[in-house]
């Protein structure tokens, strides 16, 4: 309802006829007369036909007599009865005496006398009553029947807000008397609380953005919430399965179709520094790389590959004999250094004796020439590495230890009188190398070249040769000690010498040791008249058995250990002649390379 505008009264609450007879306007009723609540006393028949000519509405008057008041209006009939039609207005209450009742909430005020009430206007006839339908409730409470004069009527709420245009407001008084409650009994509950009503919690007036208000409905308990919201968690996870299904077979579909993801980023270590320890074999292999180079050799009649590395910045490159042997007089020498720069090369010197060759190459700078070790510090167990260009594979490095000393071996031996063949003390390595690695460093831990590969043992034959077959890890490398003598007598002469005893060995002995021939062949005497071996008594037929306290079983033997030394070096030799072993020591002589 509006707020300030007067309300017209329900049906049930419309006053009725009474009897002429009942009680006189202004009599206060007995207690039997009252239902639980205090009712406003019951107009007589001139006051009904008085409130039937008014309009229904009320107004707010002030009350006749301010003492004793508290400041409320009650509901009386209008003062003008000719346009009364049952309503009652609001004014100020008269004080009256009223015994209190136990379940009275609103105190009902005495009847007003007629000369207070406000001048009566032209009578209209009264309008009948209309009766309802049903029979007559003889307890008079609605909506059965009429109104009687002990049914409560509704609470009336007072809004908060500005009366309506036109309404008179009362002075508040000095003294305000108590407030008087208009709230409805609440009845107990079967437990002993009383009962929520929604007359009493709801508040229509209430602001929008105010605390919530109870309703009247009822509150779910605490099993109850806890049992919708595991409810509603299990249709959520229901769900949620459900889209996920969804999802992943549709995903799967699409990858399925499409052959995966497009970009795959597997997990990689992060970048490190890219210098190594210098004793390691990637140390060792960047110090030695940038002074080996790769030789393809072609001649008239056949060609071929090998490596060789740098002995000074004036251009020697040092090599195997068997690498350059191809190119011959006329042949040609090409150079492919590691930084990719090639150049031409010529042949300085070469002996087949030693396998061993010089070539120069001109107009190149900025050379790196490798440091010479010792090839008597080397022990069995030394690690190594071996850098070459196996099957043409340039800058190929490989690993292994020194596997033995002083490994007597031949290699070559193609021509029909034996000139080629090479007589090397060797040192043995299990670091793989192949064809194409000959002539490259044998290096050790501090990246000095302690021997130049030169052969290896195939797996098919029981010979050592220069080129044939793969590794088996039986690889040969000449000394450097005995590889820088020859290098720079090739550099200075061009031509090598050999250390020589002075007699001619007889290479069908099967025998231990070497045995000195009776002639040679060209038909000369055994021993060289006039040579180291004649001048220490040897004399043919003798068998040498050891070489400086190292025992010898062959005659190739016996030349590897005579060329491991320099000529004019001093030997101590053990000789056998006619079942007696006796000592020699003679100086060793010189040949040109024969």
């Amino acid at each position: 309802m509006d707020e300030g505008k007067p309300t017209k009264a329900k049906w049930w609450s419309r006053p009725r006829p009474q009897d002429p007879s009942g009680p006189a306007e202004g009599d206060t009723p007995s207690p039997e007369e009252t239902t639980g609540a205090q009712q406003a006393p019951i107009p007589t028949a001139d006051a009904v036909t008085q409130a039937r000519a008014a309009d229904g509405d009320f107004e707010l008057r002030p009350p006749q007599d301010l003492t004793g008041t508290d400041g409320d209006f009650e509901l009386r009939a209008p003062q003008t009865a000719a346009d009364a039609n049952g309503d009652f207005e609001l004014q100020r209450p008269v004080p009256a005496t009223v015994p209190p009742t136990e379940d009275a909430s609103v105190t009902a005020p005495a009847a007003e006398p007629a000369e207070n009430l406000a001048p009566e206007s032209p009578a209209e006839p009264p309008a009948a009553h209309p009766e309802p339908l049903d029979d007559p409730n003889p307890h008079s409470t609605p909506p059965y029947g009429v109104p009687g004069p002990w049914a409560p009527a509704p609470p009336i709420q007072h809004p908060a807000t500005t009366p309506a245009h036109g309404t008179a407001i009362p002075a508040p008084p000095e003294t305000p008397a108590p407030p008087v409650s208009y709230e409805a009994p609440v009845p107990p509950s079967a437990a002993g609380v009383p009962a929520p009503t929604p007359w009493q919690n709801y508040d229509p007036w209430a602001p929008v953005n105010g605390p919530l208000q109870q309703n009247g409905a009822a509150v779910a308990t605490t099993d109850q919430r806890r049992k919708r919201l595991r409810r509603t968690l299990a249709g959520a996870a229901v769900l949620l399965a459900v889209v996920a299904g969804g999802v992943g077979g549709v995903v799967g579909a699409y990858l399925e179709r499409n052959g995966g993801v497009e970009h795959v980023e597997l997990p990689q270590a992060g970048a490190e520094p890219a210098g190594r320890a210098p004793d390691s074999v990637a140390g060792i292999a960047a110090k030695a790389l940038p002074s080996v180079v790769t030789l393809h050799v072609s001649g008239a009649e056949e060609s071929g590959t090998g490596t060789g590395f740098v002995l000074d910045d004036r251009g020697h490159i040092l090599t195997n004999n068997h690498v350059v042997e191809p190119a011959g007089e006329d042949g040609e020498i090409s150079l492919t250094f590691h930084s990719g720069d090639t150049a031409k090369a010529t042949v300085v010197g070469r002996d087949s004796g030693y396998d061993l060759a010089v070539v120069k190459v001109s107009g190149v700078s900025g050379l790196q020439p490798l440091t010479l070790g010792n090839s008597d510090n080397v022990q069995v167990g030394d690690p190594v590495v071996a850098i070459g260009a196996p099957y043409d594979l340039e800058g190929t490095v490989t690993s292994g230890i020194i596997s033995a000393k002083e490994r007597p071996i031949t290699a070559g031996g193609d021509s029909a009188d034996g000139s080629d063949v090479s007589y090397v003390d060797a040192l043995q390595t299990d670091a793989p190398i192949n064809p194409g690695n000959s002539g490259g460093p044998l290096l050790d831990a501090k990246a000095h070249v302690i021997g130049i590969n030169s052969a290896i043992r195939s797996a098919d034959s029981d010979s050592v040769d220069g080129s044939q077959s793969g590794s088996i890890g039986l690889g040969f490398a000449i000394p450097v000690n005995q590889a820088k003598r020859v290098a720079e007598e090739l550099i200075n002469t061009g031509r090598a010498t050999h250390p020589v005893i002075g007699v001619t060995l007889d290479m069908e002995y099967t025998g231990d040791g070497a045995r000195v021939g009776t002639k040679r062949s060209d038909g000369g005497a055994g021993v060289t008249e006039g040579g180291p071996g004649d001048q220490a008594g040897i004399k043919p037929g003798d068998v040498i058995t050891e070489v400086d306290g190292q025992r010898v079983h062959s005659g190739d033997e016996l030349i590897v250990k005579t060329r491991a030394h320099r000529p004019g070096d001093r030997l101590e030799l053990t000789v056998e002649r006619a079942g007696k072993e006796m000592t020699i020591s003679l100086v060793l002589g010189s040949s040109d390379g024969d």
